[in-house]
């Protein structure tokens, strides 16, 4: 069997791993319940299983990354591996909290980690969601949290990112907040459909921040349009990058 063409067996590994090292500190997290420091060492147990699969990061854009103060992240959305990216990221950006679906809370034990490292779940259009997002809009000012949220609010294989979504901008519009964008190149090793993927690349690329200081409703619809084009512009040309180094997965 080919490195490059891992069939359903290790497909299975990649979920069992991906839950597992996940939620295995669980117990360690009720020390300090809610903390965003606890989604780090499931963060390193998830790198370690990245490797071991075959899978590859290479993150640019260090530089524009600011511990000191609070953002709203935007990192696109593609599939389960996202997991994987966001155990990157968690290292890198202090006092991270991530928005999820209320679907994903009754994943036991996942869903249970996910909460007890900070997680916020939302039934999105509920007045619920509505107040959950001011109150962390306050704590991204207050606190200087990094919220990260997916703007297209869906997963997608796709070569064009879906459009965003208001909400998240309208985060960092109230909180004051500039808005860090964070793009994950194409997942071309992987076929959702098969079940199966390959060694491979993954190229994150934390964008340079957009601020919002002073800025208006009225300007909502310019700021989602410049963010969604330079994180399209990025997508697209990191996914050229590590499509070249990709074999075909039907060999």
């Amino acid at each position: 069997m080919s490195a490059f063409n891992v069939v359903l067996g290790c497909y299975v590994f990649f979920m069992a791993a991906a839950l597992v090292f996940s939620s295995a500190p669980l117990p360690l997290m009720l020390l300090r319940p809610f903390s965003p420091k606890n989604a780090l060492l499931p963060a390193a147990l998830l790198r370690y299983s990245a490797r071991l699969l075959g899978m590859r990061f290479t993150v640019r854009g260090l530089e524009n990354v600011d511990n000191s103060r609070g953002t709203v992240v935007l990192l696109n959305h593609q599939s389960c591996l996202d997991l994987f990216v966001l155990a990157v990221l968690w290292p890198l950006m202090a006092r991270c909290t991530v928005i999820s679906k209320r679907t994903m809370q009754y994943m036991v034990p996942f869903g249970t980690a996910a909460w007890m490292w900070g997680t916020v779940f939302i039934d999105r259009g509920s007045r619920s969601a509505h107040d959950a997002l001011k109150k962390q809009a306050r704590a991204v000012k207050e606190e200087k949290r990094k919220l990260l949220l997916f703007p297209e609010g869906t997963r997608h294989c796709g070569d064009k990112l879906l459009p965003f979504r208001k909400g998240a901008f309208h985060v960092a519009m109230d909180a004051g907040a500039a808005i860090q964008p964070v793009v994950a190149s194409k997942y071309h090793f992987l076929d959702s459909e098969r079940h199966r993927f390959g060694s491979g690349e993954i190229i994150v690329t934390i964008l340079p921040m957009v601020e919002t200081a002073g800025m208006t409703k009225e300007d909502l619809d310019v700021l989602i349009e410049k963010t969604y084009s330079n994180m399209q512009e990025t997508f697209t040309r990191t996914s050229q990058e590590t499509r070249r180094v990709v074999p075909r997965l039907d060999k």
